[in-house]
């Protein structure tokens, strides 16, 4: 712990990290402005005239939402975008529009209360749900509330413009549209009591570079006016009025990152090898052909997963063969004749469309999603199989099944890839006869059977978000238990060790997804388990280059060996922490 004897009022708070970076500065405290709810009779004459206000305010709050997910998709991405059509699936969720049109015939009240007492109601029936994921987004439907109440009274939200100077921005918790609003040319950094690394306010900080640390629960209790705040996004701490010693210290370090920042985009064109010369295979992930495009940009070897969920989000519905044949067709041809992965839907979890399984499902990350829709909804996956087949013409395409637990997944959609090869052959389309078929390692039930899976597939990629969170028996969007989603754990090193070898004895080809995939510390400690193809955000990338050209194979092996006597996953963190720091400040010391 950073502390001054001579400076008692210095504090440090630990949360999560949420968006890498060092900011320091004085606070703005962000508050949600609750727009005061009016509340008068009306008369049964004018119960209509008050529905219509009501659906006015819907159209008004949609298109407020519509303009924001633009603004948002142009400056940000589409991925960041689609955190807005959740939002628009409750302004048009029928049974929340149905029942604030009962509330103003049955009570007589204004729509202005009825749409708060309904709400609320909603409100209430999320928090008290265990699901934490479910209980977090509650933030879309008060952020919802919020605007209509505004749409409804002729009053604007609170933002950054009265701010004369860039600050720390600070609250209880952020909606993505609080996020979205914000000035962020006025906005060091952001940092909030509750929120998770999956909230969606983090994803569009990270996306805009802003440094964030969520989760410190008391933070807000403990500022007083005029207090300065520093954030380290990288290690998750907050530190209310630091000390000088303490500012020296974190000044050096964002000194440094920015030093490295500028080393990494000068070598950005070098080949992603090893100092010794092992060559490695870095992949991108995307969304759309944009981001497809920014990733051979980046120098990658082409796109490694292509969440086509992405597309169903984007339009909330299941969209036809050809429609999905279009968006592929684009993905292909801003791939400049590169391989893409195209994951097949993966839908569920925290993906849902409007009307999808109806019933509520207890551990939806456990549940009705990915491969098991697939399989119970042929002519959805037969439509989507047929678009993938069709684009395949037009490149270097490939199939890849997600959430695999069992053999028998994997043959039966091997049976409907070729019951649409049929298909297409008697419409007289043409594609690639020959095209390669992998499944996702991201159950433990695939890394016991990775042999069996080995037999029926082309290649392996491992998804490790889920592979840790099904490992570990961690739900990782669950702030409570955040601290135990530990991918440094020894479960999850022996795990990867042993699909690749499976998949090196089968001479399979492998790659790694996931977010240790694009996180330049774990990368020889991957390298040394036996694995030389990863898939990251296009981000990412240049940094992964340029970390390999500062270890050799010798290096690889001996810190693989370090990490596997390693019994607590803080000790392989640190571990992976120094030797990356050690690298990284050497060459940045050899280049000052």
């Amino acid at each position: 712990m950073i502390q001054d004897v001579k400076d008692k009022s210095e504090l440090m708070l630990f949360g999560i990290p949420a968006s890498p970076g060092i900011a320091h500065g004085p606070v703005f405290r962000f508050l949600h402005d609750e727009v005061k709810v009016a509340t008068y009779e009306v008369s049964e004459s004018d119960q209509e005239e008050e529905i219509k206000r009501f659906l006015e305010a819907l159209e008004m709050t949609k298109s407020e939402i519509r303009e924001i997910r633009e603004d948002v998709a142009k400056n940000l991405g589409e991925k960041e975008a689609g955190i807005f059509d959740a939002h628009m699936l409750v302004l048009e969720d029928r049974a929340l529009i149905d029942d604030v049109k009962k509330e103003i015939k049955e009570s007589g009240e204004n729509v202005e209360k009825c749409v708060h007492r309904v709400t609320q109601k909603y409100l209430d029936f999320f928090d008290q749900l265990e699901d934490k994921y479910l209980r977090e987004r509650a933030v879309d439907l008060r952020d919802i509330s919020r605007r209509l109440q505004r749409c409804l009274s002729g009053t604007t939200a609170s933002g950054t413009a009265f701010l004369d100077e860039p600050k720390i921005m600070v609250s209880e918790d952020l909606t993505p549209s609080d996020t979205a609003a914000l000035d962020r040319s006025k906005i060091l950094g952001i940092a909030t009591d509750l929120g998770g690394q999956t909230s969606h306010a983090v994803i569009m900080a990270r996306a805009s570079g802003v440094p964030a640390v969520v989760g410190l629960r008391s933070l807000t209790e403990k500022l007083s006016q005029g207090d300065e705040l520093l954030i380290d996004g990288f290690e998750g701490v907050a530190i209310i009025n630091p000390s000088e010693s303490t500012l020296f210290r974190y000044g050096k370090v964002d000194v440094q990152r920015r030093k490295l920042l500028n080393l990494i985009d000068e070598e950005s064109n070098l080949p992603a090898q090893t100092a010794d010369g092992k060559s490695l295979h870095i992949w991108a992930n995307a969304d759309t052909p944009e981001e497809v495009q920014k990733a051979i940009n980046a120098g990658c070897l082409g796109v490694g997963l292509y969440r086509t969920e992405s597309l169903f989000l984007r339009t909330n519905s299941l969209p036809s063969e050809d429609e999905q044949y279009e968006e592929y067709v684009r993905m292909v041809a801003s791939s400049g004749g590169k391989p893409i992965t195209i994951r097949t839907l993966d839908l569920g979890g925290d993906k849902l469309l409007d009307g999808w399984n109806q019933e509520r499902e207890a551990n939806p990350f456990m549940g009705f999603r990915a491969i098991r829709y697939c399989l119970s909804n042929p002519k959805v996956f037969l439509d989507q199989l047929r678009a993938i087949l069709r684009a395949s013409a037009k490149g270097d395409v490939r199939i890849m099944l997600p959430m695999i637990s069992g053999i028998g997944e994997v043959v039966r959609a091997k049976e409907l890839i070729q019951q649409a090869k049929e298909e297409l052959k008697i419409r007289g389309e043409e594609f690639d006869p020959d095209i390669k078929v992998g499944c996702m390692i991201e159950t433990p039930a695939a890394v016991s059977i990775c042999d069996l899976l080995a037999e029926e597939s082309d290649f392996f990629s491992i998804g490790t978000n889920d592979l840790v969170q099904y490992l570990l028996a961690v739900d990782r969007v669950n702030n409570e238990i955040a601290f135990l989603y530990e991918p440094h754990h020894p479960a999850v090193i022996r795990s990867l060790k042993h699909v690749a070898q499976v998949a090196s004895e089968n001479k399979l080809p492998v790659t790694v997804c996931g977010e240790i995939a694009g996180d330049p510390h774990f990368l020889p400690l991957l390298i040394g388990l036996g694995f030389d193809s990863f898939s990251a955000s296009a981000s990412m990338v240049s940094e992964m280059k340029f970390f390999a050209r500062r270890f050799s194979s010798e290096d690889v092996e001996k810190i693989t060996m370090d990490a596997e006597k390693k019994y607590r996953p803080s000790e392989v963190k640190e571990l992976i922490k120094n030797f990356y720091e050690a690298r990284v400040s050497e060459v940045s010391r050899t280049k000052s």
